[in-house]
């Protein structure tokens, strides 16, 4: 289905680089699109769609959409709120703000103002809605079920990586010290000679002010003499991510802070088990002893143990990656997220003034 002409909608991720809340977007706008009629701002997406431009957004935003009293931008970082509050504001564009706040801290004081000038505000976790007093709506993050699924068989994708082991444990994101890179990779030395089934896949990029670092975390590896079990994968491209998730037995998310965290949800979405330490929206996904365990951020060695304990019988965690998959499919699904969105988004039509 294309983007509308006219679109009631403008949806934004001006960034070049492919980030959280670009997956957010490229996930989300193909279905909203058969929702609403819907434009998109920003850098091609990995699923194909190609976006207009700032300056289209304007020139198309000077006059409101047919039967609609505004247009709506949704909006979510900084440099967008800004660009929205000029053409509101300034150039006095029929148009009406939304902000995505994932955030789990105080904001600095120009984003608390940016954020207290939206229109409408959805905040991902109750977490990040009590640092934001104007928000509107609660609202998940969701996964896509279909392009995030199980394999009929871990045993067998695994096997399929061509890398060694019975089974892997996987850990997807940045390389660098907040994204707790580091902690993963001591607790897989302390783990890993008393698992001789797996094998630890490091799946991300590290930029160039981080290379150092995860030149430190290789030189570490090598010296326990488990580089041919600890495995870097570099950045895995969008669209082969879902089959590394499908590969791996258990997902460990282990940041020293993150304000949401897709990743263990996407990997639960194809049946791993999980490991996540207590930041982002972990703990409302992970269920203790049913489809995984909780440390707390920065703990290596309680990373390790609770390693030990969940694998110790594979069958069981075999199960905890499929009760993994029911959590996600019962709370956390691509359409739960976009019908919150349409809810706020129809509230502002109702409303045809500011909600803040």
């Amino acid at each position: 289905m294309p983007l509308s002409p006219d679109p009631e909608i403008i949806v934004f991720n001006i960034k070049r680089r492919y980030t959280g809340v670009s997956a957010t977007v490229n996930a989300l706008v193909p279905l909203q699109m058969s929702q609403w009629q819907l434009g998109y701002c920003g850098s091609t997406l990995s699923n194909g769609v190609v976006g207009m431009t700032l300056r289209e957004a304007i020139t198309l935003s000077k006059r409101p959409p047919a039967h609609r009293p505004f247009r709506i931008w949704h909006v979510r970082r900084d440099h967008e709120m800004m660009a929205g509050l000029w053409g509101r504001d300034v150039l006095r564009l029929p148009i009406r703000l939304v902000f995505t706040s994932a955030a789990q801290h105080r904001h600095g004081s120009f984003p608390r103002w940016l954020i207290s000038r939206m229109d409408a505000v959805i905040s991902t976790t109750d977490k990040a809605a009590s640092h934001v007093p104007n928000t509107t709506a609660v609202v998940p993050h969701g996964i896509d079920l279909q392009r995030f699924s199980p394999p009929r068989d871990k045993a067998t994708a695994w096997a399929d990586s061509g890398l060694p082991g019975h089974y892997g444990i996987g850990t997807f994101g940045r390389i660098r010290p907040d994204k707790g890179s580091d902690v993963f990779v001591d607790a897989m030395i302390e783990a890993l000679p008393n698992l001789p089934g797996a094998t630890a896949v490091i799946a991300g990029l590290a930029q160039a002010r981080h290379r150092e670092f995860e030149a430190s975390l290789r030189q570490k590896i090598e010296a326990a003499g488990l580089s041919k079990r600890i495995i870097f994968l570099g950045e895995v491209p969008a669209g082969q991510v879902a089959d590394w998730y499908r590969r791996c037995l258990v997902c460990i998310a282990c940041p020293r802070y993150e304000p949401f965290g897709l990743t263990p949800f996407e990997a639960a979405a194809t049946g791993c088990a999980l490991i996540c330490s207590r930041t982002g929206a972990f703990e409302a996904l992970v269920e203790p002893g049913i489809n995984g365990s909780l440390v707390e951020p920065g703990d290596a060695p309680g990373l390790a143990r609770a390693t030990l304990t969940l694998l110790g019988n594979p069958t069981a965690t075999l199960a905890m990656g499929r009760a993994a998959r029911d959590r996600v499919a019962q709370q956390f699904t691509l359409e739960l997220e976009a019908t919150g969105i349409g809810a706020v988004y129809l509230q502002m039509f109702a409303h045809g003034r500011l909600l803040r």
